[in-house]
């Protein structure tokens, strides 16, 4: 019997490696690393090697990429480093997301050397996250496509944009062979029950001042599951053949559940990698749903998005921090 798919995995102590691990650990001989050892609640994540990727002497660790068949690249550095996000306000962003793009040349760099077959990337839903902002919440258009120029009104959204478009300029073949090259634009791979929409809200997606509610029907198009996620993933790295009609290897999926309120397209992920979502949040958060837009005297209003200003529950301040992947 053919050896485990070697992967080496960096961003390997953040929050989407762990949703990923347990079932990587066992599909794949897996290769981690990340800048530290430990995870967001302090815990080790065992087999971490260590090493920065924004350094740009490659040699320090181009030894990691050697024998691995994939990369699948979720390391990011935040705004504020120790001091958090909340210190740099997004107009400031520039610097530290410009770190971000440098860290996915490293990794494009670093995977072509070692002859590694193909990267897979989480981007964003906001490399693209300028029609939602514009265009969906204001009833101008009801699906965002992967096929769609990737337009940000925010410099997170912007550094997901230049790895795609990064990752194009190594699939081409412009440097001898073509890396293969797959962009995951992750939804919200968080809990979206109701109760987080009722108070002051974390994040603010729909405009300044938008509702609660207005954010939940959002988020419920918005979400996607650990299950879904972990298959999208997998995917993405075993899928055969990935080339477009031009014979370029470079994908853009939206990574999002069969969601009944979607307003992203699933279509490239379907057809290319064959991904078949088995969550709703419809479904998911049923008792929410009921609760808070479609129960009996509720009076919520219709649609799959935005809702007024000041709707209860829960209107919020604008979003302080960066957008989650």
């Amino acid at each position: 019997m053919a050896g485990k798919r070697a992967v080496l995995m960096t961003g390997a102590s953040g929050y989407i490696a762990g949703q990923l691990l347990d079932e990587f650990r066992r599909e794949f001989d897996l290769r981690l690393v990340d800048v530290t050892e430990t995870d967001r609640g302090g815990r080790r994540v065992p087999g971490v090697v260590v090493a920065d990727l924004t350094d740009p002497d490659r040699t320090r660790y181009q030894s990691l990429f050697a024998g691995v068949d994939a990369v699948v690249h979720l390391g990011y550095r935040p705004p504020g480093h120790a001091g958090g996000a909340e210190d740099v306000p997004p107009g400031d962003r520039f610097e530290t997301e410009f770190a971000n793009v440098r860290m996915a040349q490293n990794v494009y760099r670093a995977a072509y050397d070692a002859g590694v077959r193909r990267v897979v990337a989480a981007s964003s839903n906001h490399a693209a996250d300028w029609y939602e902002h514009a265009l969906v919440h204001a009833r101008g258009r009801e699906l965002v496509s992967p096929d769609d120029p990737p337009l940000s009104d925010n410099f997170y959204g912007w550094a997901k944009a230049c790895y795609e478009l990064l990752g194009f300029v190594y699939a081409s073949g412009a440097f001898g062979r073509k890396l293969e090259v797959v962009q995951v634009r992750i939804g919200a791979p968080r809990d979206v029950s109701g109760a987080h929409y009722e108070g002051p809200l974390r994040e603010q997606h729909v405009g300044p001042g938008g509702s609660g509610l207005a954010n939940f029907k959002r988020d419920l198009g918005a979400w996607v599951s650990e299950r879904d996620l972990r298959q999208l993933f997998r995917r993405s790295i075993e899928t055969p053949r990935i080339e477009n009609e031009h014979g370029v290897p470079w994908l853009v999926v939206y990574g999002v559940s069969d969601n009944t309120r979607a307003f992203w397209s699933l279509e490239s992920a379907r057809r290319v990698l064959g991904y078949r979502p088995q969550d709703d949040s419809e479904v998911r958060y049923a008792d929410d749903v009921r609760r808070l837009l479609t129960g009996p005297g509720v009076g919520a209003p219709g649609g799959r998005l935005g809702a007024p200003a000041g709707e209860a529950p829960g209107a919020g301040p604008r979003r302080s921090r960066p957008p989650e992947p």
